[in-house]
Formats: C-alpha cells, sequence, structure tokens
C-alpha cells in the first residue's frame, strides 16, 4: 500500500486510528498495540501477501536472539555451555548477524552472485527470485536490535512490543531505521495513549508537505529523468543536464517526501520519528551532505560499520580503507548492482579526498564549496540511476558536450514527456515546442532549487502553526490529491531498495 494511495489516505489510515484511539480510551493497551501490529502487517503483506510468513519468522527468530542478550541472561544453551559468559553472548550474536545477512543476502544478492559467476564462464540457472518489500531496512533495524542488546542498550519488552517496533506502519517500508530505545519508551508512556490534537495537526501539516513533494514535484520530475534515461540516442548537452538534474531532484523530493509523510503518520499516533533529511543539496562538502542525507543509514553506516572496522582510531591509511569499505558496503545495500558499488566508490572516495583537503588546510568559498558538493552529488546520481555503465557514459558525455551542444528536439521526446505537456504539443510549430520543452525543465530545476534553499519541513514544523501555515498545508493536501487522483500513483523510489 502506498502512502500516496486513495486507500491508504481515505481508508487504511483514518480506520487504524479511530480503531486504535477507541481502544486505548477503554483502557484497553495491548489490544490497541496489537490492533497496531496487525494494521502494519496488513499494510505490509497489501503488497504481497507471500513474504508475510518472512517478516513474521525474521522477527520471531530476532526476538529470542536479543532475548538471549539481555544483560542478566545465563544463556544456557548445551552447545554455548564450555564458553564463558561473554564469550556466549558473542557467539550468539555472530548468529544473530549471520542469520540476518544470510537472509538479506538470499532473497536480494543470490541472483547477482549467480550472475557473476556466470560472466566468468559458469552456465548456472537464476533463481528468479522476487525482492521481499522493505527486506533492507527491517534487516537492518534488527540488526541494530541484536547490537544494542548485546550493549545492554535495549530493555525486556514483550514479543507483542518487538512487533510493534518492526512493524508500525509509517516506517516500516522505508525507514527512517529507528533504534528500540527510540520507539519503544514511546510506546510504553501512558501519556501518549490519548488523542493529541497538536500531534494530529503537526502530523496533517508534515503529511501534507511530503505528499506535495512526491505527487506534484518528484512525479513530475520522473518524466524527464525517465526519459534520459531509458534514451536510445545519444544526449545533447541540453538533454543530458536536464536528466541528471531531473533525477536528482526527483530523487529527494520522492525519498524526503516519503519520509516526511512517514514522520507525519506517526505523530497522529503521538510516535515521533528520527529526522532523515536536513536539506542536505546545501552542504558545502560531502562530509556535510551525509550528515543531512538519510540521516538514519549515515547513522547506521557509522555505527554499525565505519566504528567496529577501526574508524578514524588507527591511523590516516586505515582510515581511508574504512570509508571506502563502509560506502562500498553501503552502494551494494542498496541493491544488487555493480553500478550502485560505482556510486557508493565514488562517495567514499570523495570523502577521502575531503579528510586529505582539511588535514592541508585548504577551504573554498562558500559558492565555489557548495557548486562542487552539489555537482558531484549530481554526477554521482547518475551511477546510481543508471541501469548499466553505456546509459551513465552516454548521460555524462552530453553533460560535458561530447555529443554536442544543440537544443532539445521534437524527435527526442518520448510518448511519455507528450503526454505530460497534455494538448499543448498539438498547438505549436516545431521551434515553438524546442523552445517550450527546453524552458520547462531549466524552470522546474530554478524552482527546485528555489524550494530546497528555503526552510525545510522540519524547520517550518518546529515553528508555531499559525493558521495560515495550516490552511497552506490544506492547499498543498488539496492539489497532491487532485494530482493524484488524475494520474497513476508513482511507488517510492526506495521501495526498490
Amino acid at each position: 500500500m502506498l502512502f500516496n494511495s486513495s486507500a491508504f489516505i481515505f481508508v487504511f489510515l483514518p480506520i487504524a486510528f479511530f480503531v486504535y484511539f477507541a481502544l486505548n480510551s477503554r483502557r484497553w493497551v495491548a489490544a490497541g498495540r496489537f490492533w497496531l501490529v496487525f494494521c502494519s502487517l496488513f499494510f505490509y503483506s497489501y503488497w504481497n501477501p507471500i513474504y508475510l510468513p518472512l517478516i513474521l519468522a525474521s522477527m520471531a527468530v530476532n526476538y529470542f536472539l536479543g532475548g538471549a542478550l539481555k544483560p542478566g541472561k545465563r544463556n544456557d544453551f548445551v552447545l554455548l555451555r564450555p564458553f564463558s559468559a561473554a564469550r556466549r553472548k558473542q557467539v550468539i550474536l555472530g548468529i544473530g548477524v549471520a542469520f540476518n545477512l544470510s537472509v538479506l543476502g538470499y532473497f536480494k544478492y543470490a541472483d547477482f552472485f549467480i550472475s557473476n559467476l556466470n560472466h566468468l564462464g559458469a552456465d548456472l540457472d537464476l533463481l528468479g527470485i522476487a525482492l521481499p518489500l522493505a527486506i533492507s531496512f527491517f534487516t537492518f533495524q534488527q540488526i541494530a536490535y541484536l547490537v544494542d542488546s548485546f550493549r545492554g542498550e535495549t530493555q525486556e519488552y514483550r514479543f507483542i512490543n518487538y512487533a510493534l517496533f518492526v512493524t508500525f506502519f509509517p516506517q516500516l517500508i522505508a525507514g527512517p531505521i529507528v533504534h528500540h530505545k527510540e520507539m519503544m519508551p514511546q510506546f510504553a508512556s501512558t501519556r501518549l495513549l490519548v488523542i493529541n490534537h497538536k500531534n494530529i495537526a503537526l502530523g496533517l501539516f508534515i503529511f501534507s508537505l511530503g505528499l506535495f513533494k512526491k505527487v506534484v514535484i518528484a512525479d513530475s520530475f520522473a518524466v524527464w529523468a525517465d526519459a534520459g534515461f531509458s534514451s536510445a540516442v545519444p544526449l545533447v548537452f541540453v538533454e543530458a543536464w536536464t536528466t541528471s538534474l531531473s533525477y536528482t531532484f526527483q530523487l529527494y523530493f520522492d525519498f524526503s517526501g516519503y519520509t516526511d509523510m512517514a514522520i507525519g503518520a506517526a505523530l497522529l499516533f503521538n510516535i515521533r520519528l528520527p529526522i532523515n533529511f536536513n536539506s542536505p543539496y546545501k552542504s558545502l562538502d560531502i562530509q556535510d551532505f551525509w550528515r543531512r542525507w538519510h540521516i538514519t543509514l549515515g547513522r547506521f553506516l557509522k555505527d554499525y560499520i565505519y566504528i567496529p572496522l577501526g574508524g578514524n582510531r588507527k591511523g590516516k591509511t586505515r582510515t581511508y580503507i574504512n570509508l571506502l569499505m563502509t560506502f562500498l558496503l553501503a552502494g551494494l545495500w542498496h541493491g544488487a548492482s555493480w553500478m550502485f558499488v560505482l556510486w557508493g566508490a565514488l562517495h567514499g572516495m570523495a570523502l577521502i579526498i575531503h579528510r586529505f583537503w582539511k588535514r592541508l588546510g585548504l577551504s573554498l568559498p562558500a559558492l565555489a564549496a557548495w557548486l562542487v558538493t552539489f555537482n558531484f552529488v549530481n554526477l554521482a546520481w547518475i551511477f546510481f540511476r543508471a541501469p548499466d555503465l553505456a546509459t551513465a557514459t552516454n548521460v555524462i558525455s552530453g553533460m560535458f558536450g561530447l555529443n554536442g551542444f544543440g537544443g532539445v528536439g521534437y524527435e527526442h521526446f518520448t510518448t511519455a514527456q507528450l503526454a505530460w505537456l497534455g494538448t499543448i504539443p498539438d498547438a505549436l510549430s516545431g521551434t515553438q515546442l524546442i523552445l517550450l520543452t527546453n524552458a520547462i525543465p531549466l524552470f522546474a530545476s530554478v524552482l527546485a532549487l528555489a524550494l530546497i534553499f528555503q526552510r525545510n519541513t522540519i524547520q517550518l514544523a518546529r515553528e508555531r502553526l499559525t493558521m495560515t501555515r495550516i490552511s497552506l498545508a490544506s492547499l498543498f493536501f488539496s492539489i497532491a490529491v487532485m494530482v493524484m487522483v488524475n494520474s497513476v500513483s508513482n511507488v517510492f523510489l526506495y521501495f526498490n531498495f
């Protein structure tokens, strides 16, 4: 079920909300939690019920192993009796991490591994495994839970509470990736069991802005991005820059829109999810970008990969290696493709160069620093989006003028782009259409940059909600719903990861 669907907005969310608080009002708190878990599992299985047993089994195993890791547990398993108590916990943690990575590896990377073996000369049949929805997110979340349990940072909760932590529908599909200690104290708080009108107003405000970002902005840029990356002819200068910038803006407004909607929906239930975006395209260096982009993933990479590898504690060379390894794994986490690995390598190398630059004590003026950072991120996203190296090379060659500097021609526009323009092409001559099709993506890019450099959703939400702001949110929501009703709802990009 999509956040940007009528079924979610007008049926699922209201029913989940009113039944939950109706149960709490009768002091049936346990029933309320069961209801939220049921709603979350229904939300998950609505997409494809065949993988519902997978998430249930994953939760059961991780809950059991997490319980065995908690302080005070004897862990008196027969096979572990020869080990000391500390060693037993290390073994259990290793089993848990191996279990999660094995499940993720089988469903997400088995065919990728087989394909690479076939390229080396093997002749193996692909398994044809469909990627289970949200497997990367709930796997990382549960690995973090096991590590936190090993460190003594989680408390004892019942299975229904743990199931709610994993499956809570606003953050289940594409994050934010949350810690057990961030969520469960909120669900355990009795003062959060009653309707909070301030949270409702704030939640609807944030949800509306997120819906507008996704439906009106991101899905519009998708038309231009998809056409450029699927082009069978060399892209000229303007086409190539239109393609790359369209995807850069599409990805940001799509994913930050999803996160806003997740945060807004959770607030209706008095739950505060962590911030996942903080205007990343305002960054003046690549390190700052990763402090602002997909913040909870960056936190996971730092706490559970980079620091355990040694972080910056073992000298400059080892620090550089750790950075590169972390981002190679970050790229692979996003998908079973060497293009994702290449994207991760680019960001790892950029962070290494940034550290070396800082060690030399060098700096750039703010505008130059922003231009370098933004254009690097924009260039790297090409490898993230392109299905293969040839497509990425076509876009990059066009951006550097290697395919010519001619304007956008009518023959280069796909059926989808012309459909997006509606009946306008029929009323224009060839020259007028060329001017229009050049102007539209340029205007859209300028508008997107203008929006990015305004206060972001979280900054707006921290200010007092006046009637003007609520009216503005209602306007955004109404526009988004009208666009949504008259178009096919696009899947959020991070559903693919």
